[in-house]
């Protein structure tokens, strides 16, 4: 029988451990048996789930994987749900997909139970679900052959402008974005790499654990980011590879500056020793970036992707990694920048919005054809994000409805704004924002967490800026915040900056 290549690759790795958690190992067999597992109950009297939608409630971990792989093996569609989403927000993704399955672990199938009982949705729980066969032994159900042209995943975009959106990808998609970023990183069976990001988003499945479980590597579970648990196992040496967001490296150096000289010491060695730390999901400012290399030697490498692409441009695993920008394009993928007059923009330092094609390019998006079909010029994926290419790197300047800000008669960059604001020696936190003027069009609005015991003014701010900024990028409006909104990812959800003003 014919596997999917993810599968196949497994079997290679067969004793090697897949998983590491506080109570234990789990090696690529165990993940091929409690997958056969659950596809055989997942199939139940049928042959082929014939892209059934089925949801994943679980954890980042073992479980999660199995249940995922077990989706796919039985012939579904896997649903990946928030685990931290209202019952509004997990019906909307349940409805809006057709799913009819859903599985979850024991405590969080009694949370979504009496959703899935409202709405006729079969509730399997992977506590129950664990019986996987013996090694080596036949499964107690012949799995359906599964092509790579199938759809494998809908992943629902953040929805911070509009309901969100089902992203579609086929297993030759997530393929070619494993293949892609393997390649670019030089991932091997030596890795070993700590999973904390939830398991609704690229980041954790593609560029982590697929990643990882593609190659044979060895992955640390965390079912949130446990700060203490983390640095303790990486002043260990636990790991290879660290990936994480933003917002965790900020918390990182904050938890380094405050520990004894002794501990920072340990913990900095630890992660010196890394051979490769990303950063994504969001914009990494400049500052955060010099920040971490001077603090821990360490040159974090930023790329850039989304929901829809995947991962289509990377700062070089050997190379410079040039702060404030995310590098070139990757392996398999093509990117171009197109200007608002329709004209491809060929030269260096013109904006223009990101477009690319390739094999890792999601097919559409769930249910949604007229929306699928916009989305696209001439074949080539309309990101929505306005960069510039730079001595060879691109450089993000942002969305082109949240981060582009029309004002006088200048495109602003609400990122490169931000980027100065965050020198500020008050200034811990901040999103700009674009408000409307009847003068400018749209005024610049920064919204700030400040440093404890630090006060902040709106003409102080406009004095320090004027050596940093040109006077049309100064702030006209200033909100002092105890916190930023923020989604599940950690992103800021400006919109909701915008009744502030």
């Amino acid at each position: 029988m014919t596997e999917l290549p993810l599968i196949a690759r497994a079997r290679a790795h067969g004793s090697a451990i897949a998983f590491a958690t506080k109570t234990g190992t789990h090696t690529y067999q165990n993940l091929l048996d409690h997958s056969a597992a659950y596809a055989a109950t997942l199939l139940d009297d049928r042959g082929d789930l014939q892209e059934a939608r089925v949801a994943l409630l679980v954890p980042a971990g073992f479980e999660y994987a199995a249940a995922q792989w077990g989706t796919w093996r039985a012939g579904g569609i896997k649903v990946p749900l928030c685990l931290s989403a209202t019952e509004g927000e997990w019906e909307y993704a349940l409805t809006d997909s057709g799913a009819t399955i859903v599985m979850a672990t024991a405590a969080l199938a009694e949370k979504i139970g009496p959703l899935c009982r409202r709405l006729g949705v079969r509730l399997l729980v992977t506590d129950a679900m664990t019986a996987a066969p013996a090694s080596g032994s036949a499964t107690a159900k012949t799995l359906p052959f599964v092509t790579p042209e199938r759809r494998a995943m809908i992943l629902y975009t953040s929805g911070t402008t509009s309901k969100p959106k089902g992203v579609v990808t086929t297993h030759a998609n997530i393929q070619a974005q494993i293949e892609s970023l393997v390649a670019a990183w030089e991932w091997s069976a030596q890795d070993r790499i700590p999973l904390f990001l939830p398991l609704h988003h690229i980041h954790g499945i593609i560029n982590v654990m697929s990643c990882a479980l593609w190659t044979g590597a060895r992955i640390e579970a965390f079912e949130r980011f446990d700060l203490p648990a983390i640095l303790g196992r990486v002043r260990a040496d636990a790991y290879t590879l660290f990936m994480a967001v933003p917002t965790i490296y900020v918390k990182l150096i904050q938890a380094l500056e405050a520990a004894s000289p002794d501990d920072r010491t340990a913990v900095v060695g630890g992660f010196a020793r890394l051979r490769l730390m990303v950063s994504g999901s969001a914009a990494l400012p400049a500052s955060v970036h010099e920040q971490w290399t001077a603090l821990t030697g360490q040159k974090l490498l930023e790329r850039y992707g989304m929901t829809e692409i995947g991962m289509a441009i990377s700062n070089p695993y050997h190379g410079e990694r040039r702060p404030g920008a995310v590098g070139q394009a990757l392996p398999g993928v093509e990117v171009r920048l197109k200007a608002e007059t329709g004209a491809i923009i060929t030269a260096e330092e013109e904006p223009g919005e990101i477009q690319v094609r390739g094999p890792g390019v999601f097919r559409a998006y769930w249910n949604r054809p007229e929306v699928s079909a916009e989305s696209f010029d001439d074949g080539w994926f309309r990101t929505g994000d306005m960069a510039v290419l730079e001595r060879g790197y691109y450089r993000i300047m942002g969305r082109l409805s949240v981060d582009i800000i029309k004002s006088g008669g200048y495109k602003l960059s609400a990122l490169e704004i931000e980027a100065a604001l965050l020198e500020h020696p008050h200034i811990r936190e901040c999103a700009v924002i674009g408000v409307p003027d009847s003068t400018w069009g749209e005024a610049v609005a920064a919204a700030v967490v400040l440093a404890d015991g630090t006060t902040l003014e709106l003409p102080a701010l406009r004095e320090w800026c004027r050596e940093k900024l040109s006077y049309y990028k100064i702030p006209q409006r200033l909100l002092v915040m105890k916190e930023l909104p923020r989604n599940a990812m950690g992103k800021v959800t400006k919109p909701a900056l915008r009744a502030g003003f």
